[in-house]
């Protein structure tokens, strides 16, 4: 029988929100998908029983070679403040800045995962001027280098892993430590900005449930309305890319089914959009931010034939809290 996998899990700047969503995995759960990679977690600051030096010990075992290290995982955005030293985030007991022991694990790891969208891009806190000097693992914003330079491969071969969300849906991590733990997982699985494609190969938009109203471009004017998010409320969901709307948080929600319009949590430069998360800027009363692959001169023309056609019934609906107008039915129409 093959040796079980060790993962050594840390945090730097950020919530800890990605672990409180992954202890909501389901079908399987953390415990079951871990045992089924054949992936044993070394160490988790939040889920293991060792803490001061023996937490410490574990770490130091990892960097000197002693403990084999397959799996680096971050969680949060890695502070290289003030001015580089990396000192606004010192790893307690050890005197060592936190950016010094993830150059020395991600050196010695197998594979390196970007747990969410700080350790990924930086994320919520690269906002405001960045005093912190957050940054992600491989990337910068949406600029390659981060904190382990451009050219970083672990021992693998690949390069950081960003499993990007904010916070991060659990099945897209474990599916990823699934894929690497089965041996499955090569470049050929990663996108552009080095994303698991078995989540980015989607668009929120997929399986909105609101994609009626954006067909015939029947918008939402306030919060608690049933239309189309985008045209005044912000959606970015026809930019994002993650399958939010069919694989479904807790096995029943996601933000537009609880009435958020999707703020593209997932993209790198997403916590900084240069306007109100809950407004759409517009040019000419066209939204800015178009579809992905649509060309402006098609939105346009798409929209106002679609509001041409609209029913009464998505019309009326897509503006009330509830549904005033039902379908028809054809015993109805007789």
């Amino acid at each position: 029988m093959a040796e079980p996998l060790n993962l050594l899990w840390l945090q730097s700047g950020g919530c800890g929100g990605c672990t409180l969503s992954l202890l909501n995995a389901e079908q399987p759960n953390l415990v079951d998908r871990l045992a089924d990679a054949g992936i044993r977690l070394l160490w988790h600051p939040s889920l293991s029983e060792a803490s001061g030096d023996e937490a410490l010990a574990v770490l130091a075992a990892c960097a000197e070679g002693r403990e084999r290290l397959d799996i680096l995982c971050l969680e949060g955005s890695p502070m290289t403040g003030p001015h580089g030293s990396g000192r606004f985030h010192i790893l307690a007991g050890t005197g060592r800045p936190m950016i010094h022991w993830l150059r020395e694990l991600a050196g010695r790891a197998r594979h390196v995962v970007a747990v969410g969208s700080c350790a990924a891009w930086g994320g919520i806190n690269a906002v405001g001027g960045n005093p912190g000097g957050a940054t992600g693992l491989q990337y910068d914003g949406e600029t390659p280098g981060g904190l382990l330079g451009r050219d970083f491969r672990a021992g693998a071969g690949l390069p950081v892993i960003n499993v990007a969300g904010c916070p991060i849906h659990p099945g897209w991590l474990l599916d990823t430590l699934l894929g690497i733990g089965l041996g499955r997982f090569g470049m050929d699985q990663l996108d552009a900005y080095r994303r698991p494609r078995l989540y980015t190969d989607h668009l929120v938009h997929h399986g909105c449930p609101r994609n009626e109203y954006y067909e015939f471009k029947a918008s939402a004017g306030k919060a608690s309305d049933q239309g189309c998010l985008m045209e005044n409320l912000g959606c970015k969901g026809t930019q994002a890319h993650a399958d939010c709307n069919m694989r479904l948080w807790n096995g029943s929600g996601s933000c537009l089914r609880g009435g958020y319009a999707c703020i593209r949590c997932t993209e790198p430069g997403f916590e900084a959009p240069g306007h109100a998360f809950e407004q759409t800027p517009k040019l000419a009363g066209i939204p800015v931010g178009l579809p992905v692959d649509m060309p402006r001169a098609w939105f346009v023309a798409l929209a106002a034939l679609s509001k041409s056609a609209t029913p009464k019934r998505v019309r009326d609906n897509a503006v009330s809290d509830h549904i005033v107008v039902p379908p028809a039915s054809k015993a109805g129409a007789k």
